[in-house]
């Protein structure tokens, strides 16, 4: 069975899909295939759809977990298989639009200044400066930090796409000194053992243990750093554009869903009850 995992890893690095991406795709068809208990090139259309009705029934997952399987079964299908995809049969989740959750200047204060670690603090302080998704955190090279344009070179992002994003002259200070600490060579923040970056769980769990300390009840995760970065930027002015471009977004309906959630423009709104009713 390992040669099939092996051609979808291959297919993966022909589309130029992220290692992420890969790691992903073939932990949900390997998932699929040990749930029948059968090589995943036996199974079909009705297979599929009964595993897609188990996980959303059973398992209760989110209509974003099961997008995720739609599209690496789909993918492993169509793309590996070569077997025509039968839209009608297994339809698409619907997704969905939930706001993100968006943690206050005041809560993100709050949250590095509980960490003591130079390493986890910089890393963090990075992520939400500059807001970069957990991936591109783990992925950034130390030849990435541009001091001199006060730029971070982001390579082979979610799309297989480069960009540029700010330098926060903060956070250049702070990872000043977790260089003389640490001296990374490749990796900005390497894992455990230094020839690899650090893990999306070790980003994620440290993440948890310091919005628990410092009394953050939000359900925020590592991503919600980045959605505040974007949140913070459209109140203080700063336009949906250039937004757009530091975020990595394709489209610039993605990045509309911050107007729903920055504060500036709610806090001017009076309710109406407020203008009839001035003494309850």
């Amino acid at each position: 069975m390992n040669s099939i995992f092996n051609r979808v890893l291959e297919n993966c690095e022909l589309r130029n899909l992220s290692e992420n991406t890969k790691m992903t795709y073939v932990r949900i068809i390997r998932q699929f295939s040990e749930y029948f208990k059968n090589p995943p090139e036996e199974l079909g259309t009705e297979q599929i759809r009964g595993y897609l009705l188990y996980l959303k029934r059973d398992k209760k997952q989110s209509s974003q977990t099961l997008d995720v399987v739609y599209s690496a079964l789909k993918f492993f299908y169509h793309a590996v298989l070569g077997r025509p995809w039968e839209i009608s049969p297994v339809p698409r989740v619907r997704l969905e639009k939930k706001l993100p959750v968006v943690l206050s200047t005041e809560e993100i204060s709050a949250l590095l200044l509980v960490i003591e670690n130079i390493k986890h603090k910089a890393l963090l302080t990075v992520i939400y400066s500059a807001g970069l998704r957990t991936s591109e955190a783990a992925g950034l090279k130390v030849s990435d930090i541009d001091s001199a344009r006060m730029q971070i070179r982001i390579q082979h992002s979610k799309g297989a796409k480069d960009r540029y994003t700010i330098l926060s002259e903060t956070a250049l200070t702070l990872l000043r000194r977790y260089w003389k600490a640490y001296r990374p060579r490749t990796w900005l923040f390497p894992g455990r053992f230094g020839d690899r970056p650090i893990g999306h769980r070790s980003i994620s769990f440290m993440f948890n243990q310091y919005k628990k300390q410092s009394g953050i009840k939000k359900g925020a995760t590592v991503h919600s750093l980045r959605h505040s970065f974007a949140t913070h930027l459209l109140e203080q002015g700063a336009d949906l554009h250039h937004i757009q471009l530091l975020l990595g977004h394709s489209s610039p309906r993605t990045t509309t869903v911050y107007l729903h959630v920055r504060r500036v423009d709610l806090q001017k709104i009076v309710s109406p009850l407020d203008r009839i009713i001035t003494k309850p």
